[in-house]
């Protein structure tokens, strides 16, 4: 099982969980509605995939899904859920919930939406996976160069190792009642939906602080089989990552000395041969500097953040706000997005289910996704990912 101490849980267990065990973790099973002619369906999935264009302008493989009613489910004996009789939203209502949703996550994911417009892995069942495994490769070869061709180049045999990363639910749960729902149909006026703002916000939080490092992410079993830990990581806490810990704080006035320093930061970089490009994130406490003049001698050089990312190979400086000045002062990470070192695990993009209790009256919701940071080394050690502080 896995276990946070946030309060949107990184475990999953229950009742639900055992509902949609029985309908092999289709989250279809668990969104029951009224179509337009009022009858109780869902949409749930055929085994298919199809392609879809997410957010980032991606196109990404998702599953395929139908409308299914729910007697026609019953008549062909397949499990019928309890769920199913607790019908209670009309398909717009589930539209609305779902757009709030997203939109809402998508306010508290700076980290995690960079690295999902930069690599995603996803159409899969991250619901039926629990963990996810991968191979890294040493590249021990050389190549030849002569006038004829006929040198013998190396032959080489590469290296495997066997890695594994949890792929762990995120969610947030909060409960709606029935009289409640009632009550703003007949008022023709739609459901209040800051329950759902705030439990996509917590999720979203969290999904965030995961990515960066400032909250652990969840470890499954042990090491046994693989490489290293099967552990989420994140940027601040990877084993792996390299740092230089003689950043040079800005003060608004050492604009040439804080660009030796991250020219320095980029060179053990390039000397782990990681070349970019790269995203750079820094703490709040240093965002502030960033707008003043590089050099007041200099007035025509711009601003320090400007000059900084004319340095080849910064794709862009960010600002995290879950990248605080209290617990990281002057923190700088430096993240090459190029789906090698870092990309996003989608095993299920963010959605909401629906249960009911206390007899009906009490209609339960899950908000919930499986969204991983995959931060990756190579079969050496390696990676694109540097931590820079102050001494």
């Amino acid at each position: 099982m896995f276990t946070n101490n946030s309060s949107a849980q990184l475990s999953f267990s229950g009742p639900v969980n055992e509902r949609m065990q029985q309908f092999g973790y289709d989250p279809g099973f668990m969104r029951p509605y009224f179509n337009e002619n009022g009858i109780p369906c869902v949409d749930i999935r055929t085994g298919d995939m199809v392609d879809v264009t997410n957010a980032a302008g991606q196109t990404v493989s998702v599953p395929a899904t139908e409308q299914v009613r729910v007697n026609d489910i019953m008549a062909s004996g397949r499990p019928m859920s309890p769920v199913m009789n607790a019908t209670t939203l009309r398909k717009d209502e589930w539209i609305r919930i779902d757009a709030v949703v997203r939109e809402t996550a998508k306010q508290r994911l700076k980290a995690w939406g960079d690295l999902a417009a930069s690599s995603t892995l996803g159409g899969f069942d991250g619901m039926a996976n629990p963990i996810l495994e991968r191979e890294t490769m040493s590249d021990p070869g050389q190549a030849t160069m002569d006038m004829d061709g006929l040198g013998e180049s190396t032959n080489f045999q590469p290296q495997f190792k066997l890695e594994g990363i949890p792929l762990p639910i995120t969610h947030q749960d909060f409960h709606l009642g029935k009289r409640f729902l009632a009550a703003s149909r007949n008022k023709g006026m739609p459901a209040d939906n800051t329950r759902v703002k705030m439990a996509a916000r917590r999720v979203a939080e969290l999904v965030e602080q995961v990515t960066i490092g400032t909250i652990a992410g969840a470890q499954y079993g042990d090491s046994t089989g693989y490489g290293s830990t099967s552990k989420v990581y994140g940027y601040l806490n990877h084993p792996d990552r390299l740092t230089k810990t003689n950043m040079t704080q800005p003060d608004g006035t050492n604009g040439p000395a804080v660009l030796t320093s991250w020219l320095a930061a980029i060179e053990s970089l390039t000397d782990a041969n990681q070349y970019g490009p790269f995203m750079v994130y820094v703490s709040g406490d240093q965002d502030k500097y960033l707008d003043n003049l590089f050099s007041t001698s200099e007035p025509s050089a711009g601003t320090l953040r400007n000059k900084l990312k004319e340095i080849e190979g910064i794709a862009d400086i960010r600002r995290l706000d879950y990248l605080q000045a209290s617990a990281n002062p002057y923190t700088t990470i430096f993240v090459q997005m190029d789906g090698e070192t870092a990309r996003a695990i989608n095993g299920m993009d963010i959605t909401t289910m629906q249960w009911d209790s206390m007899g009906g009256f009490r209609q339960n919701y899950k908000v919930m996704c499986i969204y991983v940071p995959d931060l990756r080394s190579d079969y050496d050690g390696n990676m694109g990912l540097l931590v820079g502080t102050i001494a």
